[in-house]
């Protein structure tokens, strides 16, 4: 995996909302004019590295890219990873179980993203521990400087998981004077339960002028337990307690080098009640302890010859579980140790090359894993990219890589991307190929669990890994006043990893025999229409649309939980410097669900509007407050087997103060 972050500082359409779908025909995004300053917009001239390990603007970057800054994730309320990803292009959250989510990226599975901080790859615990959507919270949301996100194959460069996309998480650096920032929001809904509090601190300046530089940020967030009222004593949302903080020491020895020395931790406590059936049904509590540390060590340098970047980094994650009365779950732990680096150069005028390499030892301690109890692998990979200028306004972009993992074999995955630039328009083009390998769990002859008392499942060792080829296509235009762009992309996948059954099938009164093979294919396609226009001077609207056609080749069917049409817009009013209004609306299209036994079920379309308000006061003090689902849609009270509960209608308040 490259070094990534380098030296910038800085969804028949029924029912659809008249607002969104007159958005994408109209401007077919996340995007700002190209000399506006249209409140809340993104810029397209930003710089972004995830694309090619290189610093690119977002509208010429080789990939689909969008972009959330700072001061967007600032203007709402946002507590977890997942919050601040709802709305983009290609976006869609997925339950993944326990009412939890996790993020989709062109109706992929959640665990077909790969999460870096600062370009750096966290262990994924969602193949590894149940339900889990603890991914989501690594970075504070005040340290995050803003968040890239790519639609599309990835492992070209960043390996094993990256075959639906990858998302970003750039940090808050040092800067040349002392600068701290406080934030406080508070979240009370209308309904009882859910209630939400948030404190974060950020301090961040020189130690020594021009050598030594430090960031800290320190967050603590609280979300109370939301009742189920159809059973009294039970959660329809989990409670959620959260500490976390991370501090950067940065040494800048000379003008073209610089090394970081990051530490990152937190620790979260979710806390559900759930009802134990049976002949003696009971209300139980389950309590899960979830402890994240991260420590990594970087550098970045510029030669003569060209530039380098190394970095060591180790990551680990422990969930324990506590269940009172009954038998609470066997502690998990995860843990990531990785060396990666590169080399980059440019010859002559028109090739940059970059190779690079990586190594990784995933560790995995959890009782069912094996009778040892821990399992671990080992994960090797060597790269090569040539950012290739083929003439004036002319790019291709070339990359392999091939990864070697210790069970398994290798796995190349070959990418070609061409841009053309010409007159305000941007044309791009692409094909690449992502895999997944199979989880520790996944791979172990030994690994065993029964589940509900119905089935038995085993691992298997003869698991190859999950593989999507993909192709894009897209346009843009930037005028004066407004940006728009169309994509077109197709997603095939093949060896998807399914639980079949092998022995004692549909026998009633005793447990099926099940373990994991290579059995599946499906095929995703899809429309994304994105754009931004400056009304007029203080009025501002942006938006997205994506369709979806996503099957299930081998069954011939749609895929569940995936709906056909989703969207969403913001109208932002800045009638004065110092206030901003900006309403937002996002729809997500019906979708089909098929329970364990008789049709399909249809879930109806739903959409979320939500006011966002903002006035600063002096050069310091933002007060902001807003609403939250403004109609109180909640799919989950319709279908009780909806995958995650909407939060309902929600009043907040809050502020930012800079000093």
């Amino acid at each position: 995996m490259p070094f990534a972050h380098v030296a910038a500082r800085s969804s028949t359409i029924r029912r659809f909302p008249l607002s969104i779908l007159v958005l994408a025909a109209a401007l077919a995004g996340h995007a700002s004019a190209e000399t506006s300053a249209a409140p809340g917009a993104t810029d397209l001239d930003a710089v972004v590295v995830t694309a090619t390990a290189s610093e690119r603007t977002l509208d010429t970057a080789p990939a689909s890219m969008s972009v959330i800054t700072r001061e967007e994730l600032a203007a709402r309320p946002v507590y977890d990873l997942a919050e601040a990803l709802r709305g983009e292009p290609g976006i869609g959250l997925s339950g993944i179980g326990l009412d939890r989510r996790g993020v989709s990226v062109r109706g992929m599975d959640p665990s077909y993203t790969v999460t870096l901080l600062d370009g750096m790859r966290v262990n994924s615990s969602i193949g590894a521990i149940a339900h889990s959507d603890y991914d989501l919270g690594w970075m504070p949301a005040a340290a995050i400087e803003r968040v890239e996100i790519v639609r599309g194959p990835m492992s070209s460069l960043y390996g094993s998981d990256a075959l639906g996309g990858v998302v970003n998480v750039i940090s808050r650096s040092a800067t040349d004077a002392w600068r701290g920032s406080l934030r406080a929001n508070a979240g009370e809904p209308a309904a009882d339960g859910g209630s939400r509090r948030q404190f974060a601190v950020y301090a961040g300046g020189p130690l020594v002028a021009d050598t030594l530089g430090l960031s800290m940020v320190a967050d603590r967030s609280r979300i109370d337990e939301t009742p189920d009222p159809l059973v009294p004593g039970t959660s329809r949302r989990e409670a959620r307690d959260a500490d976390s903080g991370s501090a950067t020491l940065s040494w800048t020895p000379g003008e073209f080098h610089r090394v970081d020395l990051r530490w990152l931790g937190g620790r979260e406590e979710r806390v559900r009640h759930g009802l134990q059936s049976g002949s003696n049904p009971y209300i139980y509590e389950s309590r899960d302890e979830v402890d994240r540390e991260q420590w990594a060590l970087s550098h970045r340098g510029r030669w003569g010859w060209g530039e380098s970047g190394l970095r060591l980094s180790r990551a680990s994650l422990d969930k324990i579980n506590h269940r009172a009365p009954g038998n609470p779950t066997g502690p998990q732990h995860l843990r990531d140790e990785i060396a990666d680096g590169h080399l980059a150069r440019t010859f002559g005028e028109r090739h940059r090359v970059t190779v690079g390499g990586e190594w990784r030892r995933e560790s995995l301690e959890d009782v069912l894993v094996n009778t040892a109890g821990s399992d671990q692998t080992i994960h090797r990979a060597v790269f090569l990219q040539d950012e290739i200028a083929l003439a004036d306004g002319w790019e291709l972009v070339l990359g392999d890589r091939y990864d070697r993992h210790q069970r398994f074999g290798g796995q190349h995955s070959p990418r070609a991307y061409l841009v053309h630039e010409r007159d305000g328009w941007v044309f791009k083009g692409g094909a690449g190929r992502g895999f997944k390998a199979p989880t520790l769990k996944q791979l172990s002859p030994e690994y065993y669990a029964s589940i509900a008392g119905l089935l038995e499942l085993f691992g298997n060792p003869e698991l190859r890994p999950e593989v999507s080829t993909t192709y894009e296509l897209s346009a843009q235009y930037r005028g004066e006043r407004w940006h728009a762009q169309a994509t077109a992309f197709e997603n095939r996948l093949r060896d998807l990893i399914e639980i079949v059954c092998v022995e004692r099938c549909g026998q009633p009164g005793v447990m099926e025999i099940r373990t994991y093979r290579n059995v599946d294919r499906a095929h995703l396609a899809g429309i994304e229409l994105a754009g931004a226009v400056d009304l007029t001077a203080t009025l501002a609207l942006e938006g997205n649309y994506t369709y979806l056609d996503a099957r299930d080749e081998d069954a011939d069917r749609k895929l569940e939980m995936r709906s056909h049409h989703s969207g969403a817009a913001t109208l932002a009013w800045t009638p004065v410097d110092a206030f901003t209004a900006r309403l937002r609306a996002e729809y997500i299209g019906s979708q089909l669900e098929y329970p364990s036994r008789g049709p399909a079920i249809e879930v109806p379309a739903d959409t979320l509007y939500a006011l966002d308000l903002s006035y600063r006061i002096g050069s310091a003090l933002t007060l902001r407050g807003g609403v939250e689902n403004i109609g109180d849609a909640r799919q989950d009270s319709i279908d009780l087997q909806y995958p995650y509960p909407q939060r309902g209608r929600s009043y907040y308040l809050g502020f930012d103060l800079d000093f």
